[in-house]
């Protein structure tokens, strides 16, 4: 993964034309200055555009970056739908700035742009480049935000995705999901397992970016993985293999290039669905090892192992409260399976669920206290959340294809989610509202979505 080091600070500028102040070292300080906002109104969307930057360089990657990262900008401040994003078609014929500071704002006013993002893009040495960065707003010309990073030509993607992150958080005060990942399983290689039976196909355990690019194989076993989950800090994802031919729990540790096994398992002790805690210490998963399937949880070493639930039915899907003291799943114990909860200690077993067929929960994030979770709806599956406090349910998708195994993003507003809507099993996000649907994979099919922090 391409490594961003931040050459400039965040800044807001009364001046725009004032150079970052630097201290000690030659490093940008925080000016004392008055933070301008975009838009007039509380609460509206202010209309925001974003044309290419300007190349200070003539080589052709400088130009090719200096595309890239205006189209990767708008589609991620367009996700969050905090802004208003002028479609770049529509100011094709407005004159490029002449330099980061000299735009044509009368231009940018006749079409109803309340601020113009500025962005220059100069070569540094053979794989690295500098992206400078203004947010002017146009009725007064003044800079509302600036940055300056450094990066890598070879993932210009993540500067694109790191300055979406930071407007969002200067702007609307939002932390954005731009820099964040999906973990995915996919047969998209179309390779066959090995041993045991001819030609069945494998499933491997994938990562990309939240929107689809950039993606790459975590597993190469040969074998069917599924049900990958994300540890808090993003640098492990645990799931589901049958690497040593029965089911199993393994971690691969992304950064440090290993792969671990925390909860023994044998072939009559077979282990299932992982769910790291919010907090990083335990990880919750269903087993078999006591003659049922129940849930277990165990630190994240595999010591302190516990079973939470008792019962001849099957147990299953376990997913965390935000502060790691309960645990939601799947049970069938009433029939038909529905989703439940417990404490961390085994307490508190209720029932939240009374419909013909509900599986997969995923508890949301902070601030929403909720549970997405797949439901019967007919011949498919479609996705619903409960809210926690009103027991009152809401519907996100309706009837086209079967839609399964939710997954929040880390602010909540989004949920990943597998749909079969195109005939084969893809990846889709949408709002918490219901809007916003976009398809996240093409290749292969492609499902169990987890959403990185």
């Amino acid at each position: 993964m391409a490594r961003i080091s931040r050459r400039s600070a965040l800044f807001t500028l009364a001046a725009p034309l004032l150079p970052a102040p630097t201290g000690a070292g030659g490093r940008p300080v925080q000016q004392d200055a008055v933070r301008v906002t975009i838009g007039d109104s509380i609460g509206s969307q202010p209309s925001i555009a974003v044309p290419d930057c300007l190349p200070l360089t003539p080589d052709r990657t400088t130009r090719e970056a200096s595309r890239t990262i205006a189209q990767v900008l708008w589609d991620d401040l367009d996700f969050e739908r905090e802004f208003r994003l002028i479609p770049r078609d529509v100011y094709r014929t407005i004159p490029a700035a002449r330099s980061l500071v000299d735009l044509p704002f009368d231009r940018w006013r006749e079409i109803g742009a309340d601020g113009v993002v500025s962005c220059t893009v100069e070569a540094r040495g053979e794989n690295r480049l500098d992206l400078t960065t203004r947010l002017f707003d146009v009725r007064t010309g003044g800079s509302a935000f600036g940055v300056l990073y450094s990066g890598s030509t070879r993932n210009v993607r993540l500067l694109a995705h790191q300055l979406a992150d930071e407007i969002h958080r200067n702007q609307r005060g939002l932390d954005g999901v731009a820099r964040t990942r999906l973990a995915f399983v996919s047969d998209r290689d179309s390779e066959s397992a090995f041993g045991l039976v001819e030609n069945r196909p494998v499933k491997e355990i994938y990562i990309a970016d939240y929107d689809g690019a950039n993606p790459r194989r975590v597993t190469v076993s040969r074998t069917l993985n599924t049900n990958p989950a994300w540890s808090p800090d993003g640098r492990a994802i645990a799931y589901t293999s049958w690497l040593s031919g029965f089911a199993d729990v393994l971690v691969s540790h992304l950064f440090e290039g290993r792969m671990a096994k925390p909860i023994e398992g044998d072939s009559r002790r077979q282990n299932f669905l992982p769910a790291f805690s919010p907090d990083g210490r335990r990880v919750a998963f269903n087993s078999n090892r006591d003659d049922s399937s129940d849930i277990y949880v165990a630190n994240v070493d595999g010591s302190g192992l516990q079973r939470l639930t008792n019962h001849p039915a099957i147990d299953t899907s376990p997913t965390w409260s935000p502060n790691s003291q309960q645990i939601a799943f799947t049970s069938d114990r009433t029939g038909a399976p529905q989703i439940y909860v417990i404490g961390a200690d085994g307490t508190g077993l209720r029932r939240l669920t009374y419909e013909s067929y509900c599986d997969r929960p995923t508890w949301s994030p902070p601030p929403f206290n909720e549970i997405a979770y797949s439901s019967r709806t007919g011949l498919g599956h479609d996705i619903k959340v409960l809210d926690l406090a009103t027991n009152e349910v809401r519907q996100l998708t309706f009837g086209l294809g079967s839609n399964e195994s939710p997954s929040y993003a880390p602010n909540g507003r989004h949920i990943a989610f597998m749909s079969t809507r195109n005939e084969t099993k893809q990846i889709y996000t949408i709002g918490r509202d219901g809007r916003g649907l976009r398809r996240v994979t093409s290749v292969g099919n492609n499902e169990m979505p987890s959403w990185s922090r």
